[in-house]
């Protein structure tokens, strides 16, 4: 028996996520896959955890939760299903950019220089 999400908005970006990695790369794969888990299952990031494993100008994807806990000290691309409000404060004071999962496929449909934190 297949575990589905039930929430309409995470099965229509799966199923987007699915299309894109028929078109030529996994990591869409991988990301619908880590999304279509149980809730209590999917990754929960905290900032501190970004910031030492990623590097200025990267774009990262946490499949999950970006939560507040620790600082940014450069600037990057963090793509994740959510944000916690004080994440988004704290990612915006520091330059960086946070946005959904479905904007940076819009921006980098290919899936290139992205890297999977969580």
């Amino acid at each position: 028996m297949e575990i589905r999400p039930k929430n309409h908005f995470t099965v229509q970006l799966i199923e987007k996520l699915k299309e894109a990695s028929y078109k030529g790369n996994s990591i869409w794969k991988k990301i619908a896959d880590d999304l279509n888990k149980p809730t209590r299952k999917q990754r929960i990031v905290n900032l501190s955890k970004i910031n030492r494993y990623s590097k200025e100008n990267d774009t990262v994807v946490v499949p999950g939760k970006v939560l507040a806990a620790g600082e940014l000290d450069h600037k990057l691309i963090i793509a994740a299903y959510k944000f916690s409000g004080q994440s988004i404060k704290k990612i915006e004071k520091a330059g960086a950019a946070a946005i959904t999962i479905e904007q940076l496929m819009k921006k980098n449909p290919e899936g290139k220089n992205i890297n999977i934190i969580g």
